[in-house]
């Protein structure tokens, strides 16, 4: 990858000039004036980025990152409310307060930004080819450019509208897009929050190698500290729109001198996270934008504070050679008065599998089915499921881990009835009634109705009013949720808010089995762990099972007895969480688990692009990204059952080479 990308992109000469930052940040504070009231969107923040450097920006949903960015690329909306102090600079010119035409031509010269989700971004109607010949100027310098960037078959891809894309492939064409102009600077604002972690990897190995080879900045915005403490050099930490803390990414993940970075990092889940123990939350709600603390913004959630946060603003300051704080404390104090994790106190589930001895499946599938006619364009059939067989017993919990399009979320439609499969057999135990929970809380709400009528929704015409009244209540009060937030309507809740709502509607008649679509993928590390312990303990207190599915690992061990791996819609392994996770029996688990970003630890992936569901390949679906693949692998008789392993334990691996991996 380094080679192509040197070889690909027009060279540049790091002189002396280049070592001065590429941006600087200075005192920036961004007011929106909303209501009658100024929202304080950012509080009088300055930094720098470095030439050849990836800066982290990392902190909860509302601490400033993406105005911040918005900034730096002069994006910041064109209102007559909005209120800006301090400077931006980006090679001298001030992307805040320059005319549109000089900030316009800045972007053109130094900068590149590549955003979330590349579908809002890309025109549906061109092919990427022609988007990226745009910004590029040819299409033979756009074709040298997806090259460059890793798009496999540039040639053919220059074709390829975005929907015919992957999800890393569309990443790919926005940072080949980014990269045309040759710039400096690229702000990439939550890269790889929508992508697996094999695609995920990829990009992150990109962004490092563009780094490397060609002197470019890049300032990553994200809410997963294990992203940013993979590829990043030196991390910011935001909160409430203030800097709290600022030094190179090994200081900060190992001797972190803020509470609130502390907080944070007690918070992550990682693969070596203790399982069994409810996961460490952080209290409290991010401070109003419209009414911050007078003090230090993190002051009502820290368990340190003294009467002198209330009402003191520091700046951040020298706690070490290249380490910045904003807290009055030393390090060295810090670590003395450690605060204490705090957690919900539910008692933790059991780390082997509950409830498989004893107790009758409440699901069964057996050779289930599911295929999709397109249209549009020539007709195509696309491959979901493929003889899926699963059992979930009564009071497990199972989680589906696998990469984008391997059939998870369509193998929890059709346990929920909401899709019928072509064949197979799906069998619910008596009584047994599905719920799902899905990823986007905010779209699966009414936005018209009050939170009190979509929960009560599903008492259906049960008992009266006042009777109904009591029970929605009781539903939020077990997700931790007030009686007042029942007048609200989902618009004006928080993303946590909302997604305990949704619990409490899936739970305010208690279902026989949870199914729980990448419920937290989309939420800060500190609002996903507060979730993972409520799906647990709504779990033990209504004695349902659970169906998880998720595409990060480290969530699927802590939440779940066992773990089903799915690659392109066949179960390739499953067995006990622990057991799946420290001894991964087939190549594709394997590889999902060395693509887990972990600070410290180089990042693997698998090589090629997954295959798609249009044409999966013939006898093992894994066989051609397969690093110890037979020629009997890819034969297209070959029929890959789940088989038990010896010694007794039910781990079950679908794998010609079972043996020896």
């Amino acid at each position: 990858m380094a080679t192509l990308i040197a070889h690909n992109l027009p060279h540049v000469d790091v002189g002396d000039e280049a070592r001065a930052p590429v941006a600087r940040v200075e005192n920036l504070s961004v007011r929106f004036r909303r209501d009658g009231r100024d929202v304080a969107a950012l509080r009088g923040v300055s930094l720098e980025v470095r030439p050849g450097e990836i800066l982290g920006i990392v902190g909860e949903s509302g601490s400033g990152k993406s105005v911040l960015g918005l900034s730096l690329l002069g994006l910041l909306p064109s209102n007559p409310r909005l209120l800006v102090e301090g400077r931006v600079l980006v090679h001298g010119v001030d992307m805040v307060h320059a005319p549109p035409e000089r900030r316009r031509q800045v972007r053109r010269q130094h900068l590149g930004a590549v955003f979330q989700d590349p579908m809002t971004s890309l025109n549906p109607t061109m092919p990427v080819g022609r988007q990226v010949a745009e910004a590029a100027g040819s299409a033979s310098r756009a074709q040298e450019l997806l090259e460059a960037v890793g798009v496999p078959d540039a040639a053919h891809r220059m074709s390829s509208f975005p929907h015919q894309l992957s999800g890393g492939l569309r990443q790919r064409v926005m940072i080949a897009m980014a990269m045309a102009g040759s710039p400096s600077l690229v702000v990439a604002d939550e890269p790889t929050t929508a992508l697996d972690v094999t695609v995920q990897a990829q990009v992150l190995a990109l962004m490092r190698s563009l780094c490397d080879e060609r002197a470019c900045s890049f300032l990553l915005i994200t809410h997963d500290l294990g992203v940013a403490g993979q590829v990043a050099d030196r991390l910011v930490v935001m909160y409430g729109g203030r800097v709290l803390e600022v030094g190179s990414t090994e200081m900060v993940l190992r001797s972190s001198a803020h509470p609130y970075g502390l907080a944070l990092l007690r918070s992550r889940l990682s693969l070596r996270s203790e399982r069994g123990q409810p996961v460490t939350t952080l209290p409290g709600e991010p401070p109003d934008p419209a009414s911050p603390p007078p003090g230090c913004p993190f002051q009502p959630r820290c368990g340190l504070a003294s009467a002198e946060c209330s009402t003191t603003l520091l700046e951040p300051r020298p706690v070490a050679p290249g380490h910045l704080s904003a807290c009055r404390l030393s390090p060295a104090e810090l670590a003395a008065r450690r605060e204490p994790d705090r957690v919900e106190m539910v008692p933790p589930h059991p780390a082997g599998g509950r409830g498989r001895s004893g107790r009758e499946p409440v699901v069964r599938l057996t050779g289930v089915v599911k295929s999709y006619r397109l249209r549009g364009g020539r007709p195509a059939t696309l491959a979901a499921l493929r003889g899926v067989d699963l059992e979930v017993a009564s009071g497990e919990s199972v989680a589906v881990v696998g990469e984008s399009g391997s059939g998870k979320s369509t193998l929890l439609r059709i346990i929920a009835g909401l899709e019928r499969a072509d064949r197979g057999e799906v069998v619910l135990a008596p009584g047994v009634r599905p719920q799902m929970v899905f990823q986007d809380a905010g779209a699966s709400l009414t936005p018209w109705m009050t939170v009190e009528e979509l929960v009560g929704e599903r008492l259906g015409r049960q008992g009266d009013r006042a009777w109904r009244r009591e029970r929605v209540r009781v539903a939020l009060a077990r997700v931790g949720l007030p009686a007042g937030v029942a007048r609200a309507r989902a618009a004006q809740l928080s993303g946590g808010q909302r997604q305990r709502v949704a619990l409490a509607r899936a739970t305010v008649v208690p279902p026989g089995v949870l199914l729980c679509d990448e419920p937290t993928s989309a939420l800060d590390v500190s609002l996903a762990a507060v979730v993972i312990n409520l799906i647990t303990r709504l779990r033990r207190e209504l004695d349902m099972s659970v169906v998880f599915v998720t595409h990060d690992l480290a969530v699927g061990r802590m939440v779940a007895d066992r773990i089903a791996v799915v690659h392109l819609g066949t179960v390739v392994e499953v067995g006990p969480s622990e057991d799946v996770i420290r001894t991964p029996r087939h190549p594709y688990t394997r590889a999902l688990l060395d693509a887990v970003p972990e600070p410290g630890r180089p990042l693997g992936r698998p090589r090629g692009e997954p295959p798609s569901p249009l044409r999966p390949p013939p006898g093992c679906s894994f066989h051609p990204r397969c690093p110890v693949a037979l020629p009997a692998c890819a034969h297209p008789a070959l029929r890959l059952g789940l088989a038990r392993l010896p010694g007794g334990i039910e781990h079950r691996v679908a794998c010609l080479r079972v043996g020896e991996v």
